[in-house]
């Protein structure tokens, strides 16, 4: 597998963040009034000035022009106090020997927080990817085709692993292959491979690149 390239997804990929996201947005909008549950199903993967403005629209409110300062600093402590890693992602990574990066719709502090706070920053270094940085967001697939080239692989020698629909639309669009992680083996109507255990992820490429 040395020859491929592993692109992944942050939130609810390698750290298993989204509900803390979410939970962010219900402390400081008690008015939305659903559980985090509900605001995953709708926002997961999603763009998070797209995710303001259909808050904007659901609570029939402006938002504050800080707000997203006062998201950012609330999701810090919660990072702070309760973030871990997905289940068995250490185990999977220790046992892939490919190339690999992260590629996420977060900005690239958060990113490198996240990684740092559950241990895992030690198997990425500086091969992180921001949509803030290429001004670009899933589902497009100008993300995962800057990450590809900046390590030195073409499209087809790279292989995506994300969460998120829009993430794995993103993916197929940039020509390469996509693995999907649904830990709660949901339902889901991308056509791609999914998985519910990072322990079967390196078996899975296994059987992915010999066939």
């Amino acid at each position: 597998m040395s020859e491929l390239c592993l692109i992944f997804d942050l939130d609810g990929t390698l750290v298993d963040s989204e509900g803390l996201c979410n939970q962010a947005f219900l402390d400081l909008l008690p008015e939305l009034n659903e559980s985090s549950a509900s605001l995953l199903a709708r926002y997961r993967g999603r763009k998070f000035a797209a995710i303001m403005a259909d808050v904007e629209l659901r609570i029939r409110r402006a938002l504050p022009s800080d707000f997203e300062a006062q998201y950012r600093a609330r999701l810090d402590e919660l990072f702070d106090s309760r973030l871990q890693p997905v289940a068995g992602v250490h185990a999977m990574l220790q046992a892939t020997t490919c190339s690999r990066c992260v590629a996420s719709s977060a900005p690239r502090q958060k990113i490198e927080k996240a990684l740092q706070l559950t241990g895992l920053s030690v198997y990425f270094g500086n091969c992180i990817f921001s949509s803030y940085e290429v001004g670009s967001w899933k589902p497009d697939p100008q993300l995962f085709l800057h990450a590809a080239a900046e390590m030195g692989f073409e499209p087809s020698h790279c292989v995506v692993v994300e969460d998120s629909e829009v993430g794995v639309q993103a993916g197929l669009s940039a020509g390469m292959r996509v693995l999907m992680y649904t830990p709660e083996c949901e339902q889901s109507s991308v056509p791609c491979p999914s998985f519910s255990r990072m322990e079967d992820l390196p078996a899975l490429l296994s059987r992915l690149t010999s066939a």
